[in-house]
């Protein structure tokens, strides 16, 4: 089945009694009483053995990153909510490299092998041994749609059992919709067929109406109804959407919901298309995140991935970047010009400044790095200070290794901690000091030069010289 060859930036144009005598139900409404009350089985299966050799790469489309995580995973996310009995990830090319991020990632997610890929029919049909003597509802999705909402799905599903409807599907309207499969109704606004992008004509083009992969049946009818498809047509494959039409030959009822936001059909075949779902994304995240409390002061210029927590009065600046699995506390300050990378907890109150590059370190209460400094694999205490151009040199060429700051302590500019370091509370590092790796600073202590050694207080008596065994002067 084609999908778009360009980013849609289209805007949906909702049908209506007027505009579709007799055309799409109203979504249900979003009373939990009544979503609970037509509530049934429901089992997921998500399509996700497109190759996407537009792409430019050698995985299965469906890992492309958006903003940090592999696109189908929004797409199993937005599910989560409808507590599927069932969800299961339908693989082919590299099926391996799916089925290892899914046992990493995401246990009890289930997943079937497509074989040779005959069409979006035939990979739906893949999961009918999988669901033998399920008697449930059965939601279809594309894996390449990451910007699908969990909310859409929970109301098509409960629009679907309201309706008593064999199939319900949800369109979208595009101001472009190439690459997409068309919506044809009937003159009373029922429907008719989907005709895929290379069946149809000039006239079936010019429907701005498209199919965009989100449907729920009733799981009984779906697999008998995909083992009458035919491959009669230009792409000789087992097509999904000839099922809506075979459906309604037959007497039963297939519903339409447009979706309310033309943005959540939009899937990806090109690098362009991929561009476009990753600024879309990003946008959205960095929304959410307003809406929690969070300063962004501009918007355009920081980046923030998917997966990522953010306290509320925190302050992010300019040009910075926080990738996934990163969890920052209240009133935190971030940037200009910072890079945190996965792992890094930042404790309530930290500061992270000027080209500050933070890996999988925690950094406790009012910490502050405010310039040119690499933080890697550390913790440092609460209320210590990183002075400019502070290094952690974590890794030895084979292993990276710890760096531990106490609290209330002071590094100085241009330190070098060679890990594994210990420093104590409220310990001190001189301008330029080199730390030794396996060395303990002791709490209180100040250290400095290269390497870097103990020095006493002012007026504190000298330390006596090391001696030899047989008590002589080196």
């Amino acid at each position: 089945m084609q999908r778009r060859s360009g980013g849609a930036r289209g805007v949906l144009v909702i049908a209506s009694p007027e505009s579709s005598p007799g055309g799409a139900l109203p979504l249900a409404p979003r009373s939990d009483t009544e979503a609970n009350a037509t509530k049934r089985p429901l089992a997921v299966v998500v399509l996700a053995g497109g190759q996407g050799k537009r792409l430019g790469t050698d995985v299965p489309k469906v890992l492309a990153s958006i903003c940090g995580t592999p696109a189908f995973c929004y797409v199993l996310e937005a599910t989560r909510s409808l507590e599927p009995a069932r969800t299961i990830v339908v693989a082919c090319y590299r099926k391996e490299l799916i089925v290892d991020y899914l046992t990493r990632r995401m246990p009890g997610v289930e997943w079937v092998d497509q074989g040779e890929p005959r069409g979006t029919g035939h990979a739906v049909l893949a999961t009918a041994s999988a669901l033998v003597g399920f008697d449930g509802d059965v939601l279809v999705l594309f894996g390449d749609s990451p910007l699908v909402r969990a909310d859409t799905l929970a109301q098509l599903v409960a629009t679907h059992a309201l309706r008593g409807a064999a199939c319900t599907m949800a369109p979208a309207r595009l101001d472009d919709p190439t690459g997409y499969g068309r919506v044809v109704r009937h003159h009373d606004g029922t429907l008719d067929r989907v005709v895929e992008e290379k069946d149809a004509d000039l006239a079936v083009k010019g429907i701005r109406e498209v199919h965009c992969g989100i449907a729920v049946f009733r799981g009984p009818d779906l697999f008998a109804v995909l083992r009458r498809v035919q491959t009669d047509n230009s792409q000789g494959e087992y097509y999904l959407t000839d099922a809506y039409r075979l459906l309604r030959e037959s007497g039963e009822r297939v519903e339409l919901c447009p979706l309310e936001d033309s943005e959540e059909a939009l899937g990806f075949n090109t690098p362009g298309d991929l561009l476009e779902c990753r600024q879309r994304m990003r946008r959205r995240i960095l929304a959410r995140h307003q809406g929690n409390g969070v300063e962004i002061e501009d918007p355009a210029s920081v980046y923030i991935d998917h997966e990522v927590t953010i306290g509320p009065r925190t302050r992010i600046l300019p040009f910075s970047v926080i990738r996934a699995g990163v969890t920052i506390g209240s009133g935190c300050e971030i940037g200009p010009f910072s890079h945190l990378r996965a792992g890094t907890v930042l404790e309530d109150g930290a500061e992270v400044g000027n080209f500050v590059e933070v890996k999988a370190s925690r950094l406790g209460r009012h910490v502050k790095a405010k310039h040119l400094t690499y933080l890697g694999d550390a913790t440092v205490g609460a209320g210590s200070n990183i002075g400019a151009g502070t290094i952690t040199a974590n890794y030895d060429g084979r292993v990276k290794h710890k760096t531990t700051i106490g609290e209330n302590a002071f590094i100085g500019s241009g330190t070098v901690l060679i890990a594994p370091v210990d420093v104590g509370d409220r310990a001190v590092t001189g301008a330029g000091a080199v730390v030794k790796h396996h060395s303990h600073v002791p709490a209180g202590a100040t250290v400095v030069g290269v390497p870097a050694r103990v020095i006493e207080p002012k007026g504190a008596p000298a330390e006596e010289p090391p001696r030899d065994r047989q008590g002589g002067g080196r």
